[in-house]
Parts: C-alpha cells; sequence; structure tokens
C-alpha cells in the first residue's frame, strides 16, 4: 500500500524535522491536536465551498499527523495512549472534512452530493474499523487498497483541483469495497480447516 512506500521513502526526513521539532519542547501529543485542529478547520471551509483553501489545510494537517510518530520516536516520548489518541482523533478528522462536505452539498441541494459524501464517510470509518476489529480478535487486516494515505490523497486531489464530487463518488465506492474485502479476508484467516475425511 500507499503507506509503507510512503514511510520507507520519508523516514529519513521526518526523522530530521522531527529532530528539530524536538528543540522546542513540543510533545508528539501536541502536533496530533494540530494536526486534529487544522482537519477540523478545513471541514468548515468545505462546508463554505471553499476546496482549494480547505485542500491546502488538509494537506498541511497530514505534515503533522506524519510528523508526530517521528517526533515520539526521536524524543522517546511514545507511548500506547499517544498513539491511541492520533488514531482516534485520525477517525474524527476524517469526518470532519466528510461533514465539512456533506453540509455543503446539503445546502446546494445536491442530493448525490449528500449521498457522495454520507457513502465516502462511511466506507471510510468502516476500513479503519474492520481492521482494528480484526487485530483486536487477534487477525492482521490491512488488505485492500483504501486506507487512510489513499483516501487523504484522493480527497485532497479533489479538493485542490476542484472535482470535489468524482473524487467523493471514487471514495464512495473505493473505501467500501475495500471494507468487503477485509471482511473477506478475515472470513478467509478464520475459517477452520476442512476435514479430509
Amino acid at each position: 500500500m500507499i503507506e509503507e512506500q510512503l514511510r520507507a521513502r520519508t523516514n529519513g526526513l521526518l526523522m530530521q524535522a522531527a529532530g528539530l521539532i524536538a528543540r522546542t519542547g513540543a510533545t508528539p501529543n501536541t502536533l496530533t491536536l494540530l494536526g486534529f485542529a487544522g482537519m477540523a478547520v478545513a471541514g468548515v471551509f468545505c462546508a463554505a465551498g471553499l476546496f482549494f483553501t480547505a485542500g491546502v489545510i488538509v494537506a498541511a494537517s497530514c505534515a503533522f499527523d506524519a510528523l508526530d510518530g517521528a517526533l515520539a520516536r526521536v524524543s522517546g516520548a511514545a507511548s500506547v495512549f499517544g498513539a491511541y489518541l492520533d488514531s482516534f482523533l485520525d477517525r474524527y478528522a476524517e469526518a470532519a472534512v466528510y461533514a465539512g462536505l456533506l453540509v455543503y452539498y446539503a445546502w446546494a441541494a445536491s442530493p448525490w452530493g449528500v449521498g457522495a459524501a454520507f457513502a465516502a464517510a462511511t466506507g471510510s470509518l468502516m476500513v479503519s474499523y474492520a481492521r482494528a476489529r480484526a487485530e483486536g480478535l487477534g487477525v492482521a487486516c490491512r488488505a485492500g487498497l483504501f486506507a487512510r494515505p489513499e483516501r487523504l490523497a484522493v480527497i485532497i486531489a479533489g479538493l485542490l483541483t476542484g472535482f470535489v464530487l468524482p473524487a467523493l463518488v471514487i471514495l464512495a465506492i473505493a473505501t467500501n469495497a475495500t471494507a468487503v474485502r477485509r471482511l473477506l479476508h478475515v472470513r478467509a484467516a478464520t475459517a477452520a480447516p476442512r476435514s479430509s475425511g
């Protein structure tokens, strides 16, 4: 998936940037909260129809999201709660952007936009839930293409180019397909072996 490729290619740069940030005394949780705040603000701009500005803010917020983990490693401040907080706020951050788009299309009286935003939001949350629930049951579950980095890439591209509705349609289809793919993966991984007799 894109997540592993990005991590491999940018890890050195992120660690260097995190080293500089560590000198300021900022904590990983501070970056996590700043990233979430940025996504919430982007949701407000989405609701107002200021898509390009929202796209820029989402992209900037992703930088904070990438740096919090690197800062935790560099500063030795990694914690179980910090990792949980990061994942917890990631869900709300995505929901804020989708909520803003849903409000925009509701005000514009666009049933297609409302439906696509709702379906994309539902699919995005289900992709994350499917993995978390599977791993809670002891089953590794990273199947499918549309994890969070892929979803953010599509929504940023849609916001910056103005092709927001096509981006939402892509997300609505791809995220729900990924959630179903993970369901099937868990089913296969937990299926009892057939007896030979």
